[in-house]
């Protein structure tokens, strides 16, 4: 197996713009994402998991699982490439028992800013390093270290988290673990108009969690995304497993839900769908081979244990399958816990368009890893932690 590196590889030179692509009115929308995985000692089949979004949007107003959030101003860039921006810090955390979500939900003014900038502490040279920087009474930071040699990130919960339980501080660093999931990867494409979407991602990180000052150790993903375009309902997770491997699939697709407001996570109509392009990726620490996929199917089905999210709504399994010529992917993964965003927002005519958004922390039920050397299953790895999206709606 490959050694592990000392510093994240890749381009990292637009990792703190938000100007690769010009604005959207009601479309174009920006994120930091991060999320980390942890084991879960009471269960070694499931993880602990906690979620952080940095986020701004070209909109007038926008509800946020029911706060209205109304930006107010316009992102503004200063002269040395540095970003103002109005956003909002969203986080949820599952603990093992409890997911807890919103863990915290704040306005506030960020700075984004990248190491040339002057006020960052040091000079710097424009490859990575950088921050935004939450402007708010506590630490809500996340940022690159000089050299890309790890990421950390600073969280405090909100007092209404606290009061039900939630650990009041996180802190994370986040370092390299090995070859093609540390290594950045960039997807631009314009669909047209100026519609279309930018996204680096660093698919495999170690990870090291300090949770109210206990540490524990896990793996962590890391994206930023600017999207410019309605966006339409989708399938994806990702998985990270004891030796490194990395899989994730994607499947955005037409839907009746389209239209749907109601957040109930399974329902028995939802079974048509007409895929819009499928996509996946393996990276095969074992084998020393990357498959990428351009098949993709995901089976929504009734949790066959009967498993309920924290508003007694049954929550769902899924069955995905990933596969080329030379490999294929075969799983079940049964969602053991539950976060929902729902966003409303005004649009022409007076109407409001809706996404209803679920991310789901998920054990893996059964596997099959199909090569021409042979087939793996779950027998073959100690351990696996992973999270599943699906989201439906139109939001426009």
């Amino acid at each position: 197996m490959q050694g592990e590196p000392t510093s994240f590889g890749g381009d990292f030179s637009s990792l703190w713009r938000l100007d690769v692509m010009p604005a959207i009115h009601r479309l174009s929308w920006w994120w930091y994402w991060v999320i980390v995985l942890v084991p879960d000692p009471s269960n070694p089949r499931r993880s602990r998991q906690l979620m952080t979004l940095w986020s701004t949007k070209e909109t007038e107003a926008i509800r946020v699982s029911g706060h209205w959030w109304k930006p107010g101003s316009r992102m503004h860039k200063d002269e040395h490439g540095g970003f103002v921006i109005p956003g909002m810090v969203c986080a949820w955390w599952y603990d093992g028992e409890r997911m807890h979500e919103p863990l915290a939900m704040r306005e506030c003014r960020m700075a984004v800013v990248s190491d040339e900038h002057p006020l960052w502490p040091g000079d710097g040279e424009g490859l990575g390093a950088g921050a935004v920087v939450p402007i708010d009474r506590e630490d809500l930071s996340m940022g690159m270290s000089p050299g890309n040699e790890s990421m950390w990130m600073s969280l405090s919960s909100d007092r209404e988290a606290q009061a039900l339980g939630a650990p009041s501080r996180f802190e994370a660093t986040l370092t390299p673990w090995w070859g093609p999931p540390s290594e950045l990867t960039y997807r631009n494409n314009e669909i047209a108009l100026g519609m279309g979407y930018d996204i680096l991602r660093v698919q495999g990180m170690r990870s090291r969690l300090s949770i109210d000052g206990d540490e524990v150790e896990g793996t962590a993903y890391f994206q930023k995304v600017t999207v410019q375009a309605p966006s339409v309902p989708w399938f994806w997770g990702m998985l990270h497993f004891d030796d490194g491997s990395y899989l994730d699939w994607f499947l955005p697709h037409l839907t009746p839900l389209s239209t749907t407001k109601d957040d109930r996570p399974w329902r028995s109509r939802d079974t048509t769908r007409v895929p819009l392009k499928a996509a996946g990726i393996f990276h095969d620490r074992v084998r020393g081979k990357t498959h990428e996929f351009d098949n993709c199917e995901v089976d929504l089905l009734q949790s066959q244990i009967g498993l309920l999210d924290g508003d007694g709504n049954l929550l769902p399994d899924f069955r995905v399958r990933v596969w080329n010529g030379d490999a294929r992917v075969d799983l079940n993964i049964r969602a053991f816990s539950r976060a929902r965003w729902t966003f409303d927002q005004p649009t022409r005519g007076g109407m409001v368009s809706h996404l209803t958004y679920n991310e789901y922390p998920f054990e893996v039920i059964r596997i099959s890893i199909e090569d021409s050397e042979g087939i793996r299953t779950l027998d073959d790895y100690e351990w696996m932690r992973g999270n599943a999206e699906h989201s439906w709606g139109f939001l426009h």
